[in-house]
């Protein structure tokens, strides 16, 4: 049942199919074991697109539906990424699935299709980057990818399964090699990234511990991270449940601290929903009016504000609700606007973001976070502070929005902005993006 699980979410038409996981699962009955396979399933298939289509192509006669290929995707990501699964239990559980819902005659395809690629997989690595699969035991007898010195986009879209548009642009930023590093990070899946509300780093370290969950210090001095296995344990620990441990990635927390909140500021974090970042202006003493435009997203704010202690300095508000505030009504110390964007810096927690990159996509996002922007200014007294920030590498999402901001409002300089991206290294950053602050003269 998982794998046909699966398969309906892939075939349901979201453009972001592991936030359906959760809702698929709970209508198919499906026990915590099983849900954690189909978020696997699901998972690989996002971020491992590329090479699956490209494995698909490698044996498949004439090109298959999309209700086929989505079955043989997920048993190729089973056969080569996924090496706890049995290969018997990967090639049947998948044809059943594919019979299932398909009928024999299309079952039948898929197992043909499946036994013949495995046919050509090979352990180890060949050294051979048209027939090595990236961060996979298992290479194939024969040329899978194009050549990466002649076709190296392309190469990137199939053996990184990373857009080539995407990889083109890097190129151009960091050189080649510099957009095989930014790719290759994107291909892991990160550590889960917790916060300390307190400057109690080692003691929530020895509080996980003596749970059963190992955790490393991060380059930032109040973030522990873990293994996103150990998701489930971290939620009911009682460091968590107290308050003390929160998630939230180590930019967007040098994002808040940008800000400097003070205690009795009033400030404004727009686009706020999930919470990470008015909690942490909170924490060190400040008034937020935390507004969002998504009422669910900012539904789960107000239990996470009770778990650390702060409801009465954080106030979420609907931003239809905003219309009403007036410069003369409401001026703020400060603001916070972590805008939404592309998610090209935190592509390995967010895979399926890569997927969605496109000029008209960028150009959307790009008039939405200058909105944003030009909305916080007006509700900025003298002397105000704005805080941009996004989750993105891509300039025009960052040092340029900055830029064009400062070209409306002339009243405004740049104080100070920083571009992280997204690094190998153990201690993080795990994600990269932008954050810039912006003050108003006067």
């Amino acid at each position: 049942m998982a794998r046909l699980t699966a398969w309906r979410i892939l075939r349901s038409g979201s453009t972001a199919p592991l936030r359906k996981v959760d809702a698929y699962c709970a209508r198919a009955g499906l026990d915590d074991r099983d849900r954690g396979l189909v978020r696997q399933l699901v998972g690989t298939d996002v971020r491992r697109r590329g090479t699956l289509r490209a494995l698909v192509k490698l044996e498949a006669r004439g090109k298959p539906s999309a209700d086929v290929a989505a079955h043989l995707r997920l048993g190729l990501a089973q056969l080569f990424f996924l090496d706890r699964i049995p290969v018997h239990a990967a090639v049947s559980e998948t044809v059943r699935a594919a019979t299932n819902s398909l009928g024999l005659g299309r079952g039948r395809y898929v197992n043909a299709v499946l036994r013949s690629v495995l046919r050509t997989r090979r352990s180890g690595s060949s050294g051979d980057p048209q027939r090595d699969l990236v961060n996979s035991p298992w290479h194939l007898d024969k040329p899978l990818f194009r050549n990466p010195e002649e076709h190296p986009a392309l190469w990137a879209e199939d053996a990184l399964s990373l857009p080539s548009a995407l990889f083109k642009r890097w190129t151009r930023r960091y050189g080649q090699d510099g957009a095989t590093a930014l790719a290759l990070q994107a291909l892991r899946e990160p550590a889960l990234s917790l916060v300390c509300t307190g400057d109690n780093r080692e003691a929530m370290a020895q509080a996980l511990d003596e749970v059963g969950v190992p955790s490393r210090p991060g380059r930032h001095k109040r973030v522990l991270l873990v293994e996103r296995g150990s998701t489930g344990a971290v939620l009911a620990s009682g460091a968590f449940t107290s308050g003390a441990l929160t998630v939230q990635g180590e930019t967007a927390l040098r994002a808040a601290e940008l800000l400097d909140a003070k205690p009795g500021e009033h400030l404004l974090d727009l686009a706020a929903a999930p919470g990470g970042k008015s909690a942490a202006l909170a924490l060190r003493g400040a008034k937020v009016l935390a507004v969002d435009k998504n009422p669910r997203r900012l539904a789960v704010m107000p239990a996470a504000l009770e778990r650390m202690g702060i409801t009465d300095r954080v106030q979420p508000l609907a931003s239809d609700g905003l219309a009403a505030l007036t410069p003369e009504a409401a001026l703020f110390d400060g603001a916070m606007v972590d805008a939404p964007c592309s998610n090209t810096g935190v592509l390995a927690a967010r895979p399926g973001a890569r997927w969605r990159f496109g000029p008209g996509n960028l150009a959307q996002l790009v008039k939405l976070q200058g909105d944003l922007l030009d909305q916080a200014a007006r509700l900025l007294g003298p002397k105000g502070r704005l805080v941009f920030s996004t989750c993105s590498l891509e300039p025009e999402e960052g040092s340029q929005g900055a830029q064009a901001f400062l070209s409306r409002h002339p009243d405004w300089s740049l104080t100070e902005e920083h571009l992280d991206l997204p690094s190998a290294d153990p201690e993080g950053p795990l994600d990269g993006g932008y954050r810039a602050l912006l003050q108003r003269e006067g």
